[in-house]
């Protein structure tokens, strides 16, 4: 039956009933393999018992490439079905675009507050009051604790001469202030009141002959003003501020930055001349100072200046070197014109105390000073220096100062300052 069965699958394989030879098996496909060896074929024709079966010859075994690919043909042919294209992904939906954000209401504007009233402007007596307020209240509550029930004797006098002493008023006046103090009030009760009073009024008295306004020639141009003082007194800065007063009045003002040793006093005056409107003459640190005054005298001259203002380096009263370089600028001036300069002022800084009477009497001396100007008396408790330099030296006292601001900066009023200073309200 197997035999049968081969010679009916050869035939069909190659379309002969000539007996073919017998071919080598070939491996199929794991499919084909796992058939049962006794499946017969559809188209196979079952042989006749006993039908005898010719051998089949053998031949050269054919390679297996090719017996794979005809056995491929004679296999039921299959239908090919293609593998279906992928459908194409659907395009993403666009994101819908974020909504903007609403704008943030604008916060309503504040409402202006309103401006606060503008200070009234002092007076000069409030300033003054203000400005010799330590001064005036070391003397006052001393005075104070003297005088609160007790009778005037031989110890509240001296513990008062003591006060004054102390506040630099000098012994001179602090004697004068006693004496008249006792007058009539001995061993009786007397109100601190009635002492400020007494002291108001004597301070004024020995004020009063040397308060002298600053008079300018208006005959001689330019009307030179020296100005000379020790470091640190102040001078640049006064000359500013009368420069501003100057030119307030509707003087044309020249500034002579005759301060060479420092750069800073230099830069200093020439912002005061800008801001004053003055014409100013400056040379670099380190110039002659007595060259930089000559010059300074001619100009001012060919414009037909009405007052130049002269600033020095400030010099110790006890260097000899230093005083003799200040008289040969004034040399110098002279040559220009023999009554010049026409006001030497001597700025002092009342900080210093006692050291201030000294630096009248040397620069009195040396540069020929004519009057005073005392600044920084608010910045003291010995404000009552300036008395006991006029109670000594009796030289007229211009101006004072009592603040940085250019109105700070006031003529000398005996009765106003003998006030201030004594404590007593208008």
């Amino acid at each position: 039956m197997a035999e049968s069965e081969k010679k009916g699958f050869f035939r069909r394989l190659f379309g002969s009933s000539d007996p073919q030879p017998e071919e080598p098996q070939v491996a199929l496909p794991e499919a084909e393999e796992n058939q049962p060896e006794d499946k017969q074929p559809e188209d196979s024709t079952p042989t006749e018992v006993g039908e005898q079966v010719a051998p089949v010859e053998q031949t050269a075994p054919v390679e297996q490439t090719l017996e794979i690919n005809d056995l491929a043909i004679v296999q039921d042919p299959v239908d090919f079905v293609p593998e279906p294209e992928p459908e194409p992904e659907p395009e993403p939906e666009p994101e819908p675009e974020p909504e903007p954000e609403p704008e943030p209401e604008p916060e309503p504007e504040p409402e202006p507050e309103p401006e606060a009233a503008a200070e009234p402007k002092k007076s000069w007596f409030q300033r003054l009051t203000t400005g010799l307020s330590r001064s005036s209240t070391s003397l006052t509550t001393g005075i104070t604790s003297i005088f609160t029930k007790r009778k005037l004797d031989d110890e509240t006098i001296e513990e008062l001469e003591d006060i004054l002493i102390q506040a630099d008023l000098g012994i001179e006046t602090a004697m004068a202030i006693t004496e008249s103090l006792a007058k009539g009030r001995y061993d009786k009760m007397i109100e601190a009141e009635e002492v400020k009073s007494i002291l108001s009024a004597e301070v004024e008295k020995v004020l009063d002959p040397v308060a002298q306004p600053l008079v300018l020639s208006a005959s001689d141009k330019p009307q030179v003003i020296l100005m000379v003082g020790v470091n640190g007194s102040g001078k640049t800065t006064t000359i500013g501020k009368l420069a501003a007063k100057l030119r307030a009045e509707g003087k044309t003002v020249m500034l002579a930055a005759g301060d060479t040793f420092r750069a800073a006093a230099i830069e200093q005056l020439k912002i005061w001349a800008e801001r004053t409107g003055s014409s100013i003459v400056a040379r670099p640190q380190g110039s002659d100072a007595a060259g930089l005054a000559f010059d300074a005298m001619q100009e001012a001259k060919e414009a037909g200046i009405d007052v130049l203002m002269i600033d020095t380096a400030g010099r110790l009263q006890n260097r000899v070197e230093l005083m003799a370089e200040l008289e040969k600028v004034i040399r110098v001036i002279k040559k220009h014109d023999e009554t010049a300069p026409h006001h030497v002022l001597l700025t002092l800084d009342a900080t210093t105390g006692q050291n201030a009477m000294n630096q009248v009497e040397v620069f009195g001396k040396t540069a020929g000073v004519t009057g005073l100007v005392m600044t920084k008396l608010d910045g003291t408790a010995r404000g009552g220096i300036l008395v006991a330099i006029s109670a000594r030296h009796k030289m007229p006292v211009h101006f004072i100062g009592v603040g940085e601001g250019v109105d700070d900066l006031e003529s000398f009023a005996a009765s106003d300052f003998a006030r201030a200073i004594a404590g007593v309200t208008l």
